[in-house]
């Protein structure tokens, strides 16, 4: 079941790395297609039933997320049946501070948070990359009894699972498995719309990017070929997704908000953004959405407190 972890064999020698180079690189290395993926990933249990894919943020810090992840399972007593798998997507500025192979995929600074596709070995869409880590927690010959596959992630995470969650292709293994695919979006700076509308007045000719990928439709990444934007929305509001809100995450000034004016035009912070991107869903699909917003008393921008708080729980684990 485990022949597509492939461990890391040695361990990083740096002491110190560039102000902008990711601090730790994971363990372990999964094989894709076009190369291989760093990935931090959980003691196996003996019988695996739910996979929980943890997206780190800007920081790229995939084993604090796994972490993360692995004390949320533990506090929810769902440790024995859960793999808890942590990608990395790094970039060419990690690649120059550690000793890396070159096998491994890295992309251009945070060209990854979009979809945009790996510099090396070969080129891959950090979206189609999932598809394949998807794909293959989906083969019942390596994982004969996983049930679901949570997608999460906090901030810059949250904007990567948001933005997959809504361009992501149909996969016929994980249909043909039975396997159900939810998403977890926790606090991210921005979120995709599907038309001009925004909740907060502004400056159309000062913003002109507004609307652009990945805040709009316009200029979609290569990994969306084929699909309109009717479709996009369409397939969107159907999928399992789950809006992780912390409730004290009202700071305007927070160092890492986005505050640029397409983020700006979304709301003044992310407690708000993510209401105001709910209730726009909601008026769009008056039909009604596969899709729900929590809320968590107490927390502002922390991933762990989102986590491994009682909602945090019961979204990633259904208790």
């Amino acid at each position: 079941m485990k022949n597509w972890l492939l461990m890391l064999l040695f361990t990083c020698m740096c002491t110190e790395a560039a102000e902008h180079a990711v601090k730790e690189i994971s363990p372990g290395r999964l094989l894709l297609k076009e190369g291989e993926m760093a990935v931090g990933i959980s003691p196996a249990p003996a019988k695996i039933e739910r996979v929980l894919i943890i997206i780190h943020g800007r920081l790229r810090n995939a084993e604090t997320y796994r972490q993360s992840a692995e004390r949320s399972a533990q506090l929810a007593g769902q440790s024995a049946n859960t793999l808890v798998i942590a990608p990395q997507f790094l970039n060419e500025t990690d690649i120059a501070q550690h000793p890396v192979a070159d096998t491994v995929l890295r992309w251009q600074g945070n060209d990854w948070m979009a979809g945009g596709l790996s510099t090396a070995p070969f080129r891959v869409s950090s979206y189609a990359a999932l598809d394949q880590i998807i794909e293959r927690i989906s083969d019942r010959r390596q994982f004969p009894d996983v049930k679901q596959i949570i997608i999460a992630g906090h901030s810059g995470g949250a904007q990567v699972v948001q933005r997959y969650a809504l361009l992501a292709h149909d996969l016929p293994a994980l249909t043909a498995a039975g396997v159900k695919l939810r998403y977890v979006v926790a606090n991210p700076s921005s979120y995709a719309y599907f038309n001009e509308q925004r909740p907060v007045a502004f400056n159309h000719a000062g913003c002109p990017g507004f609307n652009r990928w990945k805040y709009g439709l316009t200029d979609l990444p290569i990994y969306a070929s084929g699909q309109t934007a009717p479709q996009i929305e369409g397939n969107y509001v159907k999928r399992d997704v789950t809006y992780l809100l912390g409730q004290q995450d009202i700071d305007p000034r927070h160092p890492a908000l986005d505050k640029g004016c397409e983020a700006e035009a979304q709301g003044a912070y992310r407690l708000v953004r993510g209401q105001n991107y709910f209730n726009y869903l909601l008026r769009r699909n008056p039909q009604g959405v596969n899709q729900r917003l929590v809320e968590v008393p107490g927390v502002g921008h922390n991933g762990d407190g989102m986590f491994t708080s009682p909602e945090g729980q019961k979204v990633l684990f259904g208790q």
